[in-house]
Order: structure tokens, then C-alpha cells, then sequence
């Protein structure tokens, strides 16, 4: 037993193990190994996996100067290269490059500064929806961070399935692959989903070193295409001419008519602006100084900050040199769907300007940085849903597990790229859907985060870039509407799994230590010294004084049989968060009216009650009791106020609280209903 402060009150602490009991059906023999298979010993770095990287729990991750993980971050965000040219050029034909100069500009002068204050606000990687969380307490936050986690598992599964697509096009469109390839793209994204599954079935280790080979080759070996296509645009003159011309004349050579049409479809390139979310979690691994306080590491921040500006900017030059290039020198034919360069416009211009020798090295480094953007959705959603959702109560416990979440993932996966037959183009709404989602919030959070410090002009600026997002997801899920019935399925199966499994373990103990100041020390210690410590529930929201006391004393000792000699200890709950799952409790001990109280804020009543008797019962060795009256009214409205607002017919759930947390009868508190 150690002691604490609390102000200028000490505390006591104490800290008892959760108990429960499972019941499990009878198995055959193969059932068992598969599920001690599936279901072994995977808990260790789930609850804090935040990449590829991750480490068992309790092991310290280990750090990394900040480009190297720039470059982990990368193999998401930089793997867009593979796409996004050709998605572009579909999207808006000839205005493409000066609606990816607006892209580029809306990455620089809005997504960058808002992760940047994100950045600096939840440096341990916990991101944006960290911030709203903290932000927006009690239910609404919670179903507003549920929502959110829709639209992010929308953003994670749409990386993994898209990049496999796109994996799979460069794959089957190289000339040397077998021609029993041809047309079968969803059965090679398939293979390539089931790959990412199983190396997370088997573990994934190390991936730094990984990543920063990857994005290393590949960046070069787009720099060398986008160089020889400009070298190949110079030396034909009229290139730029040719497309000047057709610009305008295509717009009634108008200029602002094309700036005006670049502002509106520029929103279908959105898929530019992937990596920030991403690099915001990575923060953890970034190397900071020795002196840096742990909860504000000011070195950390700023290199993660010097990270995701040198990330902006690689991308901005290589997302508008990659856009003049493909528009300027591929026909904009050859961007349908089953054109050469559908999904693979930069490889398109490899084969075609620097022979297939080259061409083919450049589709096998597209392939192994899209299949690794893969691995770091997986691992993201591996770090996301067992952060929240086991916290809130609003998972199975067998979500803090990895092998049946990658099962899970890998399934939805396979249904994603079976509906969407592989095909990039239809699934770059829904991954953009997902992605200005989690901007807009990140944004959002960030202008509110900015008011509430009564920053002026930051809530203005904050406020105004928050409207341009708003603007942009508003024009994307308009135009590719299949984004939001993707996040919506996820939404709809994320509150009905959250609301069953809430239900389920609302009985559970729910409280991790329970902390006594010196006043509650001494009342428990004087009742335990009497062989009995007897507790009686009191409505802290009455009116406390001497005759609600009185009254009370008088009820309970006529009703059980006590002696006016045996003490008799009142103890109040306030719910406070109702909301909250998982909690510590500081009981305090008074003196009022010449009774003694034990007072607590907690979620719920029973569960606080029923932690009190157990850590009195630790602390003092005497198995103490409790006391309750009936409550009147409908128990199903009483259960539904349990749930929802902490209350309810608090004499059985403390009970069962209590049973579910101690399984031996001898040792369990008692509880007496009147």
C-alpha cells in the first residue's frame, strides 16, 4: 500500500486485480487448437500499436530521427504517386494541373498548419480525434468520436483495398507479366490482400529500415520519369502551347472561367492530402532530446513538425510536376477505364520514355510501397479501434486481440474489392470521403481548440480553412457519393456492436485503483476495528442534512435488526461522466451533522459502490457490507437509466457487480435491500 497527494490531502492508494469468470462450450480438438491459435497471447501490442513498429506492451518504442520516419509515414502518403496522376487527369482532363496547384496550395496554407497545431497539441500520436475527444465530453463526444472512426476505418480498408488495385494494374499491364494475368485484377488485389493478411497473422516486425528503402527508390525513380518527361516536354515546344490553347478554348478562353472550374473539381483530387493523419501518429517514434518533458516533448513537437513540413512539400512538387506531365504528354484517352495508362499513369510514361527494362523496375517499386501502404492502414486500424472502443466499453474483449482483427479487416477487404472489382478510379471517392473527414475533424478541433484559448485570429483562420474542407468533403461525397454508404455501413456496424457490447459488461467492475484520503482512512479503520464495516447508500442529490441523516439511520437499523452500538457509515456517489467506462476512484471521507460519510464522483453508482466494498475489504481484511432500499418504478426504465446515466435500481447491480468481480461467495461483500 503506497501513499499519494491530492492537494493538501494525502491518499492512501490501493490497487486490486479485476476477476472474472469465463464459461466456455465444449470443443473438438481442431476447434480448440484454432482458436488457442487465433485467440493466443496477441494482447501485447495491440492497445498501443500505433504502425508496423509497434512493441509489446511496456516495451519502449524506440526512436528514430524524424526523416526516416517521414519516410514510414510515406509509404502511405508518397505511394499516392501510383494513382493520383491518373485519377486526376480522369477527374478533371485538361484543368487537372491548375486544380492540383489548388490542391498543393490548400495542402500548404490549410492542411499543414492545422497539423501542425495538432502536432503540438497530441504529440503521443493519439491524433486529431484525440483532441474532439478531450474537447467534446459525456455521450455526444463519444458518438461523435464513433462516427469518426467509421469514416477512418472507411479511409484504412479503402488504402488497403485501392493500393492493392493499383498494385494489381501495374503488375498485369507490365509486358513482361504472363498473359494468363490479363484481366484478372481482382483476383490479383485478392492475393495481395490475403498476403497483407497473413504477414499479420505471423507477426510484422521492424519496419522503419523497410520503409525508408522503399520510399528512397521510389521517389527517385520518379524523379527520373518526371525529369525525362520534362526533358520531353522542352524539346517539344508546342506541347505546352497545344495544351495552353486547348485549355482555354475548351473554357470560351476565358482564364477565370478555368480558375473557377479548377476551384470546383479540384475536391476529386483530394486524395493529395492522405499522409497528414498518418504522420500526426507516428509522433511516438520521432527521436527528441533527453531533457524533453514527458508530457510535452517541445524537441519531438518540433521535429515532428519539420517532418510533416519536408513531407508536404516533396509531395506538393511531385504532385504538380507528376499532373503537367501526364496531362502535357499522355492522350487523355488512354485514362479511361482499361486505358494504358488507367491506374498507372506515371508507369505509363516509365515504359513509354525510358523502355520497359526501366519501366518494369519502376512497376515493381510501385507494387512494394502500395502493398506497404497497405501494412500501415492495417496496423493503423490495429492501433485505432483497440484504443477506443475497449476503453468505452463499446467493444468485445476480443478486440484488444490482433489475429481476429486482421481476420475481421482482411474479409471486409475482400468484399470491398469484389464490389469495386479492383477498380482505382471507383474507389478513390470513398478513400477521399474518409480522408477529408478526418481533416475536416482535425481542422474543426484545431478552431475550437483555438477559441477556447482565445486565440482570435487563430479561430479565424482555423475557422476559415475548416469551411474550405467543409466545402471540399461537401463537392466529394456530392460527385462520388459511395464514400459515405462505405462509412456509413462502418458507422452503423461500429453503434450497434458499441450499444451490445456496452450492455454486456456495464456490470463489469469498471474501476481501476480506488484512492482514500486520511479522513476515509480513519472511518474505515474505526469500523473495522469494531470486526464489521457497515455501509449505507445515500442520495447525495437529498438534502444532507440532519434529519435526512436521522431519518435514514432510523429506517435502516429498524429494518435490519441493528443495534444503536453498531456504526453504521454512509456512503454518496455523484455521477459525474455517465459516459466514461473505465475510471479511478478518490473517496473522501467526511464528518457531517456527527455522521460519517464516504463520498465519490464516479460514472456509475453500483460499480463505484461495489469497487469501494472490495478495496475496504483489500485495505482492512474484514468483508464489509452494504445496505440499500428498494427502489420503486419500471425496472426496464431503471436498467436504461443504468445505462445511460449511471443510476438505475443501484441494490441488484451492485450485487451483480459484485458477483461478476469476486466468484467466491465467502469473500464477497454483502449487500442487504429493504
Amino acid at each position: 500500500m503506497g501513499t499519494g497527494t491530492h492537494g493538501s490531502t494525502r491518499f492512501t492508494r490501493l490497487r486490486f486485480p479485476l476477476v472474472s469468470t469465463r464459461f466456455r462450450q465444449p470443443e473438438t480438438a481442431d476447434r480448440s487448437r484454432f482458436r488457442e491459435w487465433l485467440f493466443a497471447g496477441e494482447r501485447d501490442a495491440v492497445a498501443s500499436r500505433q504502425a508496423p513498429h509497434a512493441k509489446p506492451t511496456g516495451s519502449p518504442e524506440k526512436a528514430h530521427p524524424w526523416w526516416q520516419v517521414m519516410c514510414l509515414t510515406g509509404v502511405d502518403y508518397f505511394s499516392t504517386l501510383g494513382y493520383q496522376p491518373g485519377i486526376a487527369a480522369l477527374a478533371a482532363g485538361l484543368v487537372s494541373p491548375v486544380a492540383t496547384l489548388v490542391l498543393v496550395l490548400l495542402t500548404l496554407l490549410g492542411a499543414l498548419p492545422v497539423y501542425r497545431r495538432v502536432a503540438r497539441e497530441s504529440p503521443h500520436g493519439q491524433g486529431s480525434i484525440a483532441m474532439l475527444e478531450r474537447l467534446f465530453p459525456f455521450w455526444w463526444g463519444k458518438l461523435f468520436v464513433l462516427v469518426l472512426l467509421g469514416f477512418a476505418l472507411t479511409d484504412f480498408l479503402i488504402t488497403i483495398t485501392l493500393s492493392a488495385a493499383d498494385a494489381a494494374a501495374h503488375a498485369i499491364e507490365n509486358p513482361f507479366a504472363p498473359s494468363f494475368l490479363h484481366g484478372q485484377n481482382v483476383l490479383v488485389a485478392l492475393f495481395l490482400v490475403a498476403l497483407l493478411g497473413v504477414v499479420f497473422l505471423r507477426g510484422f516486425a521492424e519496419a522503419i529500415g523497410i520503409a525508408v528503402g522503399l520510399v528512397v527508390v521510389y521517389l527517385g525513380l520518379n524523379l527520373v520519369v518526371i525529369v525525362t518527361a520534362a526533358a520531353k516536354v522542352f524539346s517539344q515546344g508546342h506541347v505546352i502551347g497545344d495544351w495552353g490553347s486547348a485549355l482555354l478554348t475548351s473554357h470560351s478562353n476565358n482564364p477565370w472561367l478555368v480558375v473557377g472550374i479548377a476551384l470546383l473539381v479540384f475536391p476529386k483530387l483530394a486524395l493529395g492530402l492522405s499522409g497528414f493523419e498518418t504522420g500526426v501518429t507516428m509522433m511516438p517514434l520521432v527521436r527528441g532530446a533527453a531533457d524533453d518533458d514527458p508530457v510535452q516533448p517541445a524537441k519531438r513537437i518540433r521535429r515532428s513538425q519539420r517532418m510533416l513540413l519536408t513531407a508536404a512539400v516533396i509531395m506538393s512538387v511531385f504532385l504538380i510536376t507528376s499532373s503537367l506531365a501526364t496531362t502535357l504528354l499522355i492522350p487523355q484517352a488512354a485514362f479511361q477505364p482499361g486505358g494504358a495508362a488507367d491506374g498507372r499513369a506515371l508507369a505509363y510514361l516509365a515504359h513509354e520514355y525510358l523502355g520497359n527494362g526501366f519501366g518494369t523496375a519502376y512497376d515493381v517499386s510501385t507494387i512494394l510501397i502500395l502493398w506497404f501502404a497497405g501494412a500501415s492502414a492495417m496496423a493503423g486500424m490495429l492501433n485505432l479501434v483497440p484504443r477506443y472502443m475497449p476503453r468505452y466499453g463499446m467493444a468485445p474483449e476480443w478486440t484488444r486481440l490482433t489475429r481476429p482483427l486482421v481476420v475481421v479487416f482482411v474479409v471486409i477487404g475482400f468484399v470491398i474489392t469484389i464490389l469495386f472489382k479492383a477498380d482505382v478510379n471507383a474507389q478513390g471517392g470513398a478513400y477521399a470521403t474518409g480522408v477529408l473527414v478526418l481533416m475536416l475533424s482535425a481542422t474543426v478541433a484545431v478552431t475550437v481548440s483555438a477559441w477556447r484559448r482565445g486565440s482570435r485570429r487563430g479561430t479565424v483562420f482555423f475557422g476559415v480553412v475548416a469551411l474550405v474542407f467543409a466545402y471540399t468533403t461537401v463537392a466529394n461525397v456530392v460527385e462520388r457519393p459511395e464514400g459515405v454508404k462505405i462509412a456509413s455501413f462502418f458507422i452503423l456496424a461500429i453503434v450497434v456492436v458499441s450499444i451490445t457490447s456496452r450492455a454486456l459488461r456495464s456490470t463489469e467492475l469498471r474501476v481501476d485503483t480506488v484512492t482514500f484520503d486520511e479522513t476515509a482512512r480513519a472511518i474505515v479503520a474505526r469500523a473495522a476495528a469494531e470486526g464489521q464495516v457497515r455501509l449505507v447508500a445515500h442520495d447525495p442529490d437529498g438534502e444532507r442534512d440532519l434529519l435526512d441523516y436521522l431519518e435514514k439511520e432510523v429506517v435502516e437499523r429498524t429494518v435490519n435488526n441493528l443495534g444503536p452500538g453498531e456504526r453504521l457509515v454512509f456512503v454518496e456517489v455523484t455521477v459525474v461522466d455517465a459516459s466514461d467506462f473505465v475510471t479511478d476512484l478518490a473517496v473522501r471521507g467526511e464528518l457531517r451533522h456527527g455522521y460519517e460519510v464516504l463520498t465519490v464522483s464516479a460514472p456509475t453508482i453500483p460499480n463505484a459502490i461495489a469497487a469501494i466494498l472490495l478495496a475496504i475489504r483489500e485495505q482492512t481484511g474484514v468483508v464489509p457490507e452494504v445496505y440499500f432500499e428498494w427502489m420503486e418504478g419500471n425496472p426496464i426504465a431503471a436498467l436504461l437509466r443504468y445505462l445511460f446515466f449511471g443510476g438505475g435500481d443501484v441494490a441488484p447491480l451492485t450485487r451483480e457487480v459484485l458477483r461478476q468481480a469476486e466468484p467466491d461467495p465467502d469473500r464477497r461483500p454483502a449487500v442487504h435491500v429493504d
